[in-house]
């Protein structure tokens, strides 16, 4: 698998970096939904606990052979560092709080409310590591999270808990990525993600004799098959992605993503998405593109900075 994305890039290299990266992002987007899709499939037999077991042994066997086949295997103690163990305590609740709010909720609601993700992550930077925020993105994430107000929708009888669900995991999600950032870089993503795969995939199976097992018929086990292959090239495209381009011109197609969902929620559930959901999912969308492009210029007057500097020693 690792060795077609290889070949992707060789071959689209006339394209340029930030035009396959772009290609890339989108085809990551799209395999995420597709692993949603067939989980929300799956859900309607089977407790989340038990799409986190099955789902997570074919996708840890699958992680597993692609870090041997890069030598990108570590000692077990590696596994056992605070922050490994922290980002995995962090992603196996944000896998249980998105799989629930998903089986109970259209997929393109689902996937607007998790678009609040990049303006959370920026939010818990500027709160627990210090990064500067000015004023401007400061004001791009309270007008994101309006904008998950308006796709969650409280009425009188208060929040749909299984919108609360996916909005405990986007919380969980951005701790995850801010854990991520202060982790040795000596670790390589293949054996983070596969360390986490292993840990999610083992609290499934912890949970799985408390809520019961639910026989599995053969499209059952064709749904996490797919699920599983479908989430792994969406891991290893998005690493590929961010490593060809330019983050600030290739991170803004990961809504794509909203795209994707619309279309197969619509064509596989027949879901149709109210106005205020798309005008709240714009919002989120606008909000997110404008965070990216602030970060995009400081980075830009940081660098100009040094140079400036670089020139006058």
């Amino acid at each position: 698998m690792s060795r077609f994305f290889s070949r992707f890039t060789r071959r689209f290299a006339v394209l340029g970096d930030n035009l396959r990266g772009s290609l890339l992002m989108m085809l990551a987007m799209g395999a995420f939904v597709v692993n949603d899709t067939f989980v929300k499939l799956a859900s309607d037999d089977m407790h989340p606990a038990q799409i986190m077991a099955v789902r997570g042994v074919m996708a840890t066997g699958l992680l597993y052979l692609l870090a041997r086949s890069r030598k990108a295997q570590r000692p077990l103690r590696d596994m056992l560092q605070p922050s490994v163990m922290l980002r995995a305590g962090a992603d196996i609740l944000a896998t249980i709080t998105y799989i629930l709010g998903l089986a109970n909720l259209p997929i393109a609601n689902a996937s607007a409310i998790f678009q609040a993700l990049p303006l959370t992550v920026t939010l818990g930077a500027a709160l627990f590591l210090r990064e500067p925020v000015g004023w401007r993105r400061w004001l791009a994430i309270m007008i994101g999270f309006a904008g998950v107000l308006i796709v969650v929708q409280p009425g009188a009888d208060g929040f749909n808990v299984y919108a609360l669900c996916v909005l405990a995991s986007v919380v969980f999600a951005g701790t995850r990525d801010l854990v991520t950032r202060t982790m040795p870089r000596t670790l390589s993503a293949l054996f983070v993600s596969t360390t986490t795969s292993l840990l999610v995939t083992l609290t499934g199976w912890v949970i799985l004799p408390f809520v019961g097992w639910s026989d599995m018929h053969v499209t059952d086990w064709a749904y996490l098959c797919c699920a599983a292959v479908a989430i792994i090239i969406g891991y290893i495209a998005i690493v590929e992605a961010m490593r060809i381009g330019d983050m600030g011109v290739v991170a803004p197609f990961r809504y794509s993503v909203l795209i994707y969902a619309l279309l197969i929620g619509f064509v596989v559930f027949g879901d149709v998405p109210g106005l205020t959901v798309l005008f709240g999912a714009s919002i989120i969308v606008g909000s997110g593109f404008y965070t990216l492009y602030r970060e995009r210029v400081r980075g830009g007057s940081i660098a100009a900075k040094a140079s400036v500097h670089t020139k006058t020693v």
